[in-house]
């Protein structure tokens, strides 16, 4: 339940019986003193997520010379921090909790620049040594191709090399490698091949070429805090070289902020606290913080309408900052992504040509969150080619590699529009990544220093559990019901409480919206009951009894039943009615039975209208064939009682609304088409309607089997594509953004249902539904540390 909408309920003096509920769940949760630690942990990290300082950078800035006097530094602060931040081994850069083997190069390339600071000002000896030895131990690690290389090494080590020459300096380098790389460079240097891309990747690259003589090949990528790509190593480049009074005022204004040594990139702060917003919601903890993730997105909105270049000027900041806002219903346009609805337009950005895979990655997730526009869908197009092609050739070169490798397979395999909240919860759990790892390698290596992922782990596996247990209690209240109500007794009908009670704990699965959820279950089993009722256990007789019983709804007399099987089935849907309506009174303060009644009564009609034309009767029209269908499809009874139960007030005038109605249409209408795709050669086998014969019948340019069910795969996709723009849609919406986001994931489970067959009809689901609701996630200790 969102803040906005337990605030409604708790103004009203019915909702004492919820408020009572949710009492006593936020109780338990807050007895768990260890549960409500981490949660304050990560509240501080969400109000400022600091990036560690960087030796890399931090060595270019203590180079930059003193105006009034060349032979001193300009910032000498920054001198001092390298003098004391040397490792035990030599080495400069990340902490030794960061020594893999696949930082080698980044570690290498961050010694050799602090060595030439500390040469340039004639200063730290015995560092300079140490720093020497380093390199002369590690020097192999140079040429493997093996390990990551940070963006430019190819271009910037060489270039620093030749620099210590001038120092009067000697590395301990082989005289092969130094030349063969001296070579590469010069080579790629010389390139005549042209784009903006590496006309970008060449100014950003500056402190590495000292090449660049035209401060207007460089200026035009200077932004408007006076910086060269946020990366103060380029400003402090293009400082030293250009004297220009936007890379001085960009370098003082670091010291206001930092005391002595500097990040490889900054500001930094949108994109971070972005990155810990979406891990939460990927992990499914994110309602424990929707104060200060509305405060974030409410800051970053303001930063989005002005323009503001830490977001539109960084790719994979702009594309999560536009599929974060979209999700939480801001008005954004996607103009700021449609320079790189094609492929073309990413090479032309530095990004493109560092082949940036975090950068594609968020544009492919953004592209998926908004479908409509023509160019997503290009934009959604040539990334799934694009990340396609690189898992292909993936050199899985450092443990970061492996996480982000793992991120693209899941992104490519489980489309938005067909993932389950619960299984991809589940799923990174387990692989136990966050954060991106923490750790991500631009031209150095560098971390959020204040954001603990396995304080978010832990907090999430726990949530996870506790959640599980409370869908554990309850399906055992559904088995029981089932028993009671005597439905195991009817033979024809189909078994389906795990799948029915799945689809809601999957989707609906924090323990506030207990009701939804067993709302939504009973529907699914008690809809599955009717539609094997209609489809081979009743009688004519017996389906206009039960039409007849639910169409007159008189609860003060005897109820005249014409079988046993019809008794059943009238019970515990009179029953399972009024709990509902009782329920729904709570959250909406008005009596709504009467609408859950007609949506049942509804469903009959469907049905029986179904079961007359399988008979001897004319056969339908297309046209008359969906627009009953979509109603016997059945999805009425389980998710619109449901929307009652899920919080936010809806009046008669809402939930009779077109939006209301059409959120159903497009729902149904779906889910309808993909059930014929799968189920039509079943069902022709036992003579029942289907959209797929009807279409065949119908077709006058006798199109193939294969052709028809293509025509209505591409129909389902336009009706998916239809319900998600108006779940985004906010101007004009009467229907609360909770409750339309019910009919989406409910178009999330059909699509997971009937992706490969007949999901809801096979038993391959069993271990998914099994996964999510009795087996608990246990983490190893490497994946906390």
């Amino acid at each position: 339940m969102s803040i906005s909408s337990s605030t409604n309920l708790r103004s009203s003096p019915i909702s004492a019986t919820l408020e009572r509920r949710l009492e006593a769940v936020e109780h338990t949760r807050a007895n768990n003193v260890s549960f409500e630690q981490t949660k304050e942990k990560i509240r501080k990290m969400l109000e400022k997520v600091e990036v560690c300082v960087s030796a890399y950078d931090t060595s270019w800035v203590a180079m930059v010379p003193s105006p009034s006097s060349q032979t001193a530094p300009l910032f000498p602060q920054c001198l001092n921090w390298l003098l004391e931040n040397q490792h035990e081994d030599g080495s400069w850069g990340l902490d030794d909790t960061h020594n893999h083997p696949s930082f080698k190069k980044d570690m290498l390339s961050s010694t050799l620049a602090c060595i030439l600071a500390l040469k340039k000002w004639r200063t730290g000896e015995r560092q300079i040594s140490k720093g020497l030895q380093f390199i002369e131990l590690h020097s192999a690690s140079v040429t493997d191709e093996t390990i990551q290389k940070p963006a430019g090494f190819d271009i910037i080590f060489p270039g620093m090399i030749e620099y210590a020459r001038d120092l009067n300096l000697v590395i301990p380098l082989g005289s092969e490698v130094v030349d063969a790389m001296i070579q590469k460079r010069d080579l790629d240097l010389r390139s005549e091949s042209y784009s903006r891309g590496r006309e970008a990747y060449l100014a950003y690259v500056l402190e590495g070429t000292r090449k660049i003589q035209d401060w207007d090949l460089v200026g035009k990528y200077q932004r408007k805090n006076g910086s060269l790509f946020d990366s103060p190593a380029t400003t402090a480049a293009a400082l030293t070289q250009f004297r220009n009074d936007g890379c001085l005022r960009y370098l003082s204004s670091l010291f206001k902020k930092f005391e002595a040594a500097v990040p490889t990139v900054y500001p930094f702060d949108q994109y971070a606290r972005l990155s810990v917003i979406d891990t939460l919601e990927s992990l499914g903890i994110d309602r424990d913080f929707k104060n200060e993730i509305r405060s974030i997105l409410d800051e970053t909105y303001r930063c989005w309408l002005r323009e503001d270049e830490e977001i539109r000027l960084d790719l994979a900041t702009c594309a999560l900052a536009f599929r974060l806002l979209l999700g939480h219903g801001y008005d954004v346009s996607y103009d700021p992504l449609k320079p790189f609805a094609e492929e073309s337009g990413f090479s032309n950005t530095l990004e493109g040509y560092l082949k940036n895979t975090v950068s594609v990655l968020e544009l492919f997730k953004a592209a998926q969150s908004y479908p409509d526009e023509s160019a997503l869908k290009e934009q959604c197009l040539w990334t799934k080619q694009y990340l396609e092609m690189e898992l292909s050739n993936w050199p899985m070169n450092s443990v970061r590699d492996k996480y982000l490798k793992k991120e693209v397979e899941d992104a490519l395999a489980f489309p938005h529009y067909a993932s389950l909240e619960r299984l991809d919860h589940r799923r990174k759990l387990l692989r136990g990544s966050c954060v991106e790892n923490n750790t991500r390698v631009m031209k150095t290596s560098f971390c959020f220093s204040n954001v603990c992922s396995s304080d978010i782990l832990k907090l999430a596996v726990e949530d996870f559990n506790f959640c599980q247990s409370i869908h554990g209690e309850e399906m055992k209240r559904l088995d029981r019901w089932i028993v009671e109500n005597r439905l195991q007794e009817l033979k024809f009908a189909r078994q389906k409480l795990a799948y029915c009670y799945f689809s809601g704990a999957a989707t609906l699965f924090s323990p506030e919206l207990s009701d939804a959820r067993i709302s939504w279950a009973k529907g699914g089993v008690l809809t599955t009951v009717i539609d094997d009722f209609f489809d081979v256990g009743a009688s004519k007789e017996e389906m206009e009894n039960l039409i007849h019983l639910v169409e007159k709804w008189d609860l003060n007399c005897v109820p005249e039943y014409c079988s046993e099987p019809v008794e059943i089935i009238f019970s515990v849907l009179r029953d399972t009615i009024l709990e509902t309506g009782e329920k729904a009174f709570i959250y909406q303060g008005r009596t709504v039975t009467h609408h859950i009644v007609k949506i049942w009564l509804d469903l009959l009609k469907s049905m029986l209208r179904e079961a007359e034309w399988s008979s001897d009767k004319p056969k339908p029209s297309l046209e008359d064939y969906m627009e009953n269908a979509y109603v016997s499809f059945a999805l009425g009874p389980i998710v619109l009682p449901a929307t009652y139960l899920i919080g936010p007030p809806m009046s008669e005038e809402t939930v009779g609304s077109p939006e209301y109605n059409q959120l159903y249409k497009l729902m149904s209408t779906m889910g309808r088409l993909l059930n014929d795709i799968q189920g039509f050669k079943r069902e022709s086998a036992q003579g029942k309607l289907n959209a797929v014969s009807l279409h065949m019948i119908h077709d006058q340019d006798n199109h193939s089997k294969e052709e028809v069910i293509e025509c209505i795969k591409g129909l389902a996709e336009r009706k998916r594509e239809e319900l998600q723009k108006l779940v985004l849609e906010e101007k004009g919406s009467v229907v609360p953004r909770e409750c339309k986001e019910a009919f989406l994931k409910m178009s999330k489970v059909l699509n997971l249902f009937y992706r490969k067959d007949d999901g809801f009809t096979s038993q391959d689901l069993m271990s998914v539904v099994k996964s999510v609701m009795y087996e608990p996630v246990t983490l190893q200790d490497e994946s906390l540390n």
